[in-house]
C-alpha cells in the first residue's frame, strides 16, 4: 500500500492495550464529576470528553475518554494491570453512591481514517488523531500503530503511562489543558488545588517536548546537559522523534545523544 493509497482509503490502526470500565446508576454523572479533571456536563453538547484521575495531591494517575451509552458511561482507557488499577480506585471512591462499576481489562479500541466508524467520534484532543472507535469501518485496511503514534508525538500528546510518571506528573508539565483535558471551571476534582494553583501561577519549570535524533534513547533515560547535569527525562518515541520531560531553561547540548527540541 502506497503513501498515496493511505491518504485516500479508509483504514485503521488497533490502539494497543486499552481496557473500558461502565459505570451504572443514577449518580453515575455527579460520581464522575466530583473526581475527574475534565466537566462530564459536556457530555450534553460532545460525544467524548478526554480526562484524567489524580491523587489528592494533584499528580498523575490515569487519562482517559468518557462516552455516554443508554444509562451508562463508557471509560476507554489503558488495559490490563491498568484498567484494573483504574477500576479499584474508582470503586474505593464509590461509598454511597448509586452506581454500578465493572470492568474489560482488555477492550479493541481503533483509530480510523477516511471513514466514520459507527459509532464513533474524532479523537477530543486533536483531529489528526482520526475517529476512535470499538470497532473498525468495514472494507478498510489495516495500518501499522506506527503511523498514529508518530502523529501523536509530532503533537506533543502523551499515551498515558507511556509518557505520564504514575503519582509524579503534574496536568502542567503534561501539557494537558492544551489538548483539553482539565475544567477550571467544573468546580471541585480530586487534586484540583495544585492543579489550579500550578495553571493560575505559572509554577511550572518543565514540560513535555518534541525531541528529534536519529537515535533515541530508550523511555525513561536520564538525559543529560553537556556539562554533565540531568536535565530531563526521555519518554515515548517512534521513528526519530520522541517525547522528553525537559527543564524549562534548558536550551544547550545534550552530553550523550544527539537531540534537537522541536517544540512544545
Amino acid at each position: 500500500m502506497t503513501t498515496q493509497d493511505t491518504i485516500n482509503t479508509p483504514f485503521y490502526i488497533e490502539l494497543p492495550a486499552r481496557g473500558i470500565i461502565e459505570i451504572e446508576g443514577e449518580d453515575r454523572h455527579a460520581f464522575l464529576q466530583r473526581l475527574i479533571t475534565n466537566d462530564i456536563a459536556l457530555l450534553k453538547e460532545q460525544p467524548v470528553i478526554y480526562a484524567c484521575l489524580l491523587t489528592p495531591q494533584g499528580k498523575f494517575l490515569h487519562d482517559f475518554f468518557i462516552t455516554e451509552g443508554p444509562d451508562v458511561l463508557l471509560i476507554d482507557c489503558e488495559g490490563h494491570a491498568r484498567a484494573q488499577d483504574l477500576y479499584e480506585r474508582l470503586q474505593k471512591y464509590k461509598l454511597r453512591a448509586k452506581v454500578n462499576i465493572s470492568v474489560e481489562p482488555a477492550n479493541h479500541v481503533y483509530a480510523c481514517y477516511n471513514a466514520k466508524p459507527d459509532p464513533g467520534y474524532f479523537d477530543p484532543r486533536h483531529k489528526d488523531l482520526g475517529w476512535r472507535s470499538y470497532m473498525h469501518p468495514e472494507n478498510a485496511h489495516k495500518e501499522e500503530f506506527s503511523f498514529w503514534d508518530q502523529k501523536r508525538i509530532a503533537l506533543g500528546i502523551i499515551d498515558g503511562s507511556r509518557d505520564a510518571a504514575v503519582e509524579k506528573s503534574t496536568m502542567d508539565e503534561l501539557n494537558i489543558e492544551k489538548y483539553y483535558g482539565v475544567s477550571y471551571t467544573k468546580g471541585c476534582f480530586v487534586g484540583q488545588e495544585l492543579t489550579a494553583r500550578m495553571h493560575h501561577r505559572g509554577l511550572g519549570k518543565k514540560h513535555l517536548k518534541i525531541v528529534e535524533g536519529d537515535t533515541l534513547p530508550p523511555s525513561h533515560t536520564d538525559l543529560k546537559s553537556a556539562e554533565g547535569k540531568v536535565v530531563g527525562e526521555m519518554r515515548s518515541s517512534s521513528g526519530i522523534k520522541g517525547l522528553a520531560l525537559l527543564k524549562d531553561d534548558f536550551h544547550g547540548e545534550f552530553d550523550e545523544y544527539q537531540i534537537c527540541i522541536l517544540g512544545q
